[in-house]
Parts: C-alpha cells; sequence; structure tokens
C-alpha cells in the first residue's frame, strides 16, 4: 500500500511530515498510514501541474497520443483488478464483487475517454456561417488548464476516473485529491499513471483533509477549473470559493431519489429494483432511491415481500464471500446514520425492520437495512440525504400525487419509474424533474450518458460527452480574408 503523496512524477512525504490513519471500517483496525498534504503541498502540485500545462506540452499533444497514455493506464488498472478491489474493500468497506465492478468501470471510463480524445482530433474546429463574405471564423475547442478533483469516498477509485479519464483526455492537467477515509486506490492510479509513462506534473494526487488540503486546492490562484462531488454544503463552500477567482466549475451534490411503483408492476421485480436502489454500497450512493412511492392497491403486498427479502440479505466484512452488506465507511458516517433514523423515530416514523448495529457484530461499522414507514413528510428522514441503508417507502393514490411527491423536494439528482403501462411510464418520466431518470429500473450507470442533476444536486454533468466538455473552453477564431482594404470604423451591421 501507498503512503506518499504522488506530485511532478514523484513520491514524497509531506512538508511537515504528518500522516493520518488508514481505519478498516469491518474492524475498526489501523491498518496503515498515509501523509496528510499541507498547504505548501497543495501549492507544488499545482505549479507542478501548471507547468506541465503552460510549458511542458500536454495539451499540445495530439488527441490520439494522450489517448495512448489513457488506454495504458485502463490497462494498468485490468492488469491489477483483483488487488485494486481487495484495497477498496479494506478501505471502503463494500463487498468484492461490488468492488470488482467498480475497479473495471474505472478502466472502462479511462477507455472510453481515450476513444473521445481522438474524436477532437477528428473535429478540431467548427467552421461558424457569417453575413459579411470579408470574414472567415471557427470555434475550436481547447483545454481549462490546471483542473483541481476533489471526490467523495463511496466510490473511491471509480469517481477519480470519472474526474481524471475526461480532464487528461481534454489535455488539462489535475491535482486530485481523493476523500480522507478512502485514499488507497486513488494513490494506486497515481502508481498505474506512473508506470504508463505520464508525463510529470500531469497527474498530481495529494491526500489529507478537506479542511487542509481541499481548501488549498480550492483557494489557489494557479487551479483554473475545480471539479467536485460530495455534500451540498460543501458544493456551496466551493462555490462561493470559485466566484473569488471566477474558476470554472462542476458539482455533483446531493440528492433524495424518488422511486414510484404503479399497481400494474411485478411486485417481485419491483422488490428487486427497490433494493438495489438503496442497499447497494450500503446506500452511501448520492443517487439511492431512498423515497419509495408505491401505488396504494400493491402496497401492503410490496412491503411485506419487500421486508421479507430485506431480512434475508448476508451482512458483513466484505472479503467474505456471499456479503450484500458490508459496514458503513467510517465511524462518523455510522453515528450520523443512527442518529437520522433516531431522529425519524422522534419525528413518527414507523421502524419496519432494521434501524439499529446487528446483534452477531461487536465492532466494525456495521448496520442492519432499514425500512421506514409512516414517514412524516416534512421531516428530515424524508426530504434529507441519510446517505446510509435506509428506506422510507409510503403509498400514493394518483399518478398526479406521485409526481407531486417526488418532485416535492431541493434535490433533483435522479428519480425512477415502475409500470407496465409504457406510456404512463414516459409520462411520470417526463414529470420528473431529476437529471437522471430510471424506467422500470435503479442505478443503472454507464459511461455514455450524462451524469448530474436540478436543483440542489449540482452544477454541470459528468460521464459522455459532457464530461469531456466539462474541461474544455471554446474560443472563437475570426479572420480578415478581403483583399479591400479595412479602415478603423467597422459598421453597425458588422458588429452586431
Amino acid at each position: 500500500m501507498r503512503s506518499e503523496l504522488y506530485i511532478d512524477g514523484k513520491w514524497m512525504a509531506a512538508a511537515n511530515g504528518g500522516k493520518f490513519e488508514v481505519i478498516n471500517p469491518a474492524t475498526e483496525e489501523v491498518i496503515h498510514k498515509i501523509a496528510a498534504a499541507t498547504a505548501e503541498d497543495v501549492d507544488v502540485a499545482v505549479k507542478a501541474a501548471r507547468r506541465a500545462f503552460d510549458k511542458d506540452g500536454w495539451p499540445k499533444l495530439s488527441g490520439a497520443q494522450r489517448a495512448k497514455y489513457l488506454r495504458a493506464i485502463a490497462e494498468g488498472i485490468r492488469a491489477r483488478q483483483a488487488e485494486i478491489a481487495r484495497l477498496e474493500v479494506l478501505d471502503n468497506g463494500k463487498p468484492f464483487p461490488e468492488a470488482e465492478w467498480d475497479i473495471a468501470d474505472a478502466a472502462g471510463c479511462f477507455e472510453f475517454y481515450a476513444g473521445l480524445a481522438e474524436q477532437i482530433d477528428d473535429n478540431p474546429e467548427e467552421p461558424i456561417a457569417l453575413p459579411d463574405p470579408r470574414f472567415t471564423s471557427k470555434a475550436v475547442k481547447e483545454p481549462i488548464g490546471v483542473a483541481g478533483a476533489i471526490i467523495p469516498w463511496n466510490y473511491p477509485l471509480l469517481m477519480a476516473a470519472w474526474k481524471v479519464a475526461p480532464a487528461l483526455a481534454a489535455g488539462c492537467t489535475v491535482v486530485l485529491k481523493p476523500a480522507e477515509v478512502t485514499s488507497l486506490t486513488a494513490l494506486e492510479l497515481a502508481a498505474i499513471a506512473d508506470e504508463a509513462g505520464l508525463p510529470p506534473g500531469v497527474l498530481n494526487i495529494v491526500t489529507g483533509s478537506g479542511s487542509v488540503a481541499g481548501q488549498a486546492i480550492i483557494d489557489h490562484k494557479g487551479v483554473d477549473k475545480l471539479a467536485f462531488t460530495g455534500s451540498g454544503s460543501v458544493g456551496s463552500k466551493i462555490m462561493a470559493a470559485a466566484a473569488r477567482d471566477i474558476k470554472r466549475v462542476s458539482l455533483e451534490l446531493g440528492g433524495k431519489s424518488p422511486f414510484a411503483v404503479f399497481d400494474d408492476a411485478d411486485i417481485d421485480e419491483a422488490v428487486e429494483w427497490i433494493m438495489f436502489g438503496i442497499f447497494w454500497n450500503q446506500g452511501q450512493v448520492c443517487s439511492a432511491t431512498s423515497r419509495v412511492l408505491v401505488q396504494e392497491g400493491i402496497y401492503d403486498r410490496l412491503l411485506a415481500r419487500l421486508l421479507e427479502e430485506t431480512k434475508k440479505i448476508k451482512i458483513g466484512n466484505g472479503l467474505e464471500e456471499g456479503v450484500l452488506l458490508g459496514p458503513l465507511v467510517s465511524q462518523r458516517q455510522h453515528e450520523q446514520v443512527l442518529a437520522a433514523i433516531e431522529a425519524a423515530k422522534a419525528a413518527g416514523a414507523t421502524i419496519a425492520c432494521g434501524g439499529k448495529r446487528p446483534e452477531s457484530f461487536d465492532k466494525g461499522y456495521y448496520l442492519e437495512p432499514t425500512v421506514l414507514t409512516d414517514v412524516p413528510l416534512e421531516s428530515d428522514a424524508w426530504r434529507e440525504e441519510i446517505f446510509g441503508p435506509v428506506l422510507c417507502i409510503r403509498p400514493f393514490a394518483t399518478e398526479e400525487e406521485a409526481i407531486e411527491l417526488a418532485n416535492d423536494s431541493r434535490f433533483g439528482l435522479a428519480a425512477a419509474v415502475m409500470s407496465k403501462d409504457d406510456v404512463r411510464a414516459e409520462r411520470v418520466a417526463a414529470g420528473f424533474r431529476a437529471g437522471i431518470v430510471w424506467i422500470n429500473c435503479s442505478q443503472p450507470t454507464f459511461t455514455e450518458a450524462p451524469w448530474g442533476g436540478y436543483k440542489e444536486s449540482g452544477i454541470g454533468r459528468e460521464l459522455g460527452r459532457w464530461g469531456l466538455e466539462n474541461y474544455l473552453e471554446t474560443k472563437q477564431i475570426t479572420k480578415y480574408v478581403s483583399e479591400d482594404p479595412w479602415g478603423w470604423y467597422i459598421k453597425p451591421a458588422v458588429r452586431a
């Protein structure tokens, strides 16, 4: 396991020698110590990224040349997939099969953006038709510059790939700060990039706290663009800080996503997707469909089947075979989710199942999968993101009521609808105020499709070509091509 910062193609200790502990959430044991970057370390990293962008020629490489590095990184991830997945389990707690899936997705993300990098060469400029034949004009895309990327702990390597891959494909250089509680696989990404021959300074990874290392990235005047995934409260602070220097910002923030199930849906299929939508990754998913709305005609039957299946979920260490629900990521997260459940009870909600630490575990940040009924619409449990394996479920009568309840939220990241009536499903999907909508499913995510939300769920889109555009600026180049002399006076028609 790596323990140092990766800056300018070199491994180095923090300037003050500081380190922080890595804790296995399944056992609560300290398994490693990692360098805690200071503001001085971040300054060195940003200056290295600045030099790699401004002087060393990374943005001047062709898209095809950058694609070779991206594909080499993808190959390096795949060659070590099982090893990296195990690190992810030790660091994050998720079941090993989920971690393997995440690592494979991370490799696929680098491959996808390698292809988009090559397409930049195919479409280097867009001609613009002008009303004045004495001029030609074109629009070109250019990399923004140095990107500061700050990622969360729920999908450590995958979230790094979502930001690093498109940024490098676009020609940007990167300073990445992984979450303090899950930094192990980001450092392995640095090692893989180094082995792939990525030029010094193009990718720099600084581990440490958000209040020190993260804040230093946000405040650094050498950073041109900030890309953040995490809580809305931190996203708001980043947006305010970025305003001082008019930095480009993309934010993927929280959610409280609804899942509307109509009475013509197959109950067993609905239960499977409901469980996938909230219990995958221990419910630590920004898009988790944590508010389930079930039409009155099937509510009681569906709830009974949901409780029956939820109680069968095997809880345990993510490295044990057959485990479907690992521990929450940290003691702090465990305490916050338990506190949210207690607050829901105090507000009048009923715990239909779960709601506590499993009796068979005296160590580890484990929590039983939890289903809450009778949840008041104005309670925090219904309106705020819990970020754990906690589901709120309630009945609805009509399609109009389902849409109204679904949209009654300050968030708008994702939503899902289940019905055998395709016309109704499409109509409800159109009615949802959310950036991602699933029909007859929940949570499938594809690198090719845009990812991001409405309202307080963020700004901008990741993944697909939209993710690449996050790291590109548009430049207009207009040229005077007439042989006629041109005086100082510009006609109003031309100015317009």
